[in-house]
């Protein structure tokens, strides 16, 4: 199945609308923290001007790192979807990056909340077999528009890559002998074992 918004073997990233969610989670955050903490600081009459002062540049300060940061992540991110397996890069000053093989992917789920809703982008969830048990999954696929195609594309890529691939993103395919036929191989081989002891003790 081809897709004309996810290519394979091309890196693509989240909508550009990733930037404005973040920013939007973090200023209502800044938000519930000011009212719980630094209002009921600023009204006590005893504070000095200075205080107040230095705790709204430390407020400023924390802003404008989170701006840049917010940006520099977006510029970090991409994913990127072959044969048999998944490939993505994320991070600012620590940088991850990592495979997921088709194969070992169980769930795919797809979470959208309100500012996301309100922007038209969702997270595509990936969970794996060695991650089913976990609270948070091995990947998340941020900020996608058109999340129900990415969901549909990688279960079509699941389901083909369930009969073969060897999750190295070569597109080859492990070539394992049949389970009757090795049990035949098995079979022939006690056969002999056994033809050549009673040579043995004639």
């Amino acid at each position: 199945m081809q897709s004309e918004h996810f290519p394979r073997m091309t890196p693509f990233k989240p909508s550009e609308k990733m930037v404005t969610w973040f920013i939007v989670d973090f200023f209502f955050l800044l938000l519930l923290i000011m009212v719980c903490f630094v209002a009921p600081v600023a009204l006590i009459p005893d504070v000095p001007l200075l205080a107040d002062a230095i705790l709204t540049g430390i407020i400023l300060v924390i802003v404008v790192l989170y701006l840049i940061w917010v940006k520099m992540y977006y510029d970090s991110m991409w994913y990127e979807l072959h044969d048999d397996e998944m490939r993505w890069r994320r991070g600012v000053v620590f940088r991850s990056t990592g495979i997921v093989p088709y194969n070992r992917i169980t769930n795919i789920d797809i979470k959208q909340g309100p500012v996301m809703r309100a922007l038209g982008i969702s997270t595509v969830s990936i969970q794996t077999a060695g991650y089913s048990g976990a609270a948070a999954p091995e990947i998340r696929i941020e900020a996608i528009v058109f999340a129900d195609e990415l969901r549909e594309l990688i279960r079509n890529l699941v389901r083909s890559c369930s009969a073969g691939g060897d999750g190295t993103g070569t597109g080859k395919h492990n070539l394992q002998a049949p389970a009757s036929s090795v049990h035949q191989q098995m079979l022939e081989e006690l056969k002999t074992i056994h033809a050549l002891l009673e040579r043995q003790l004639e």
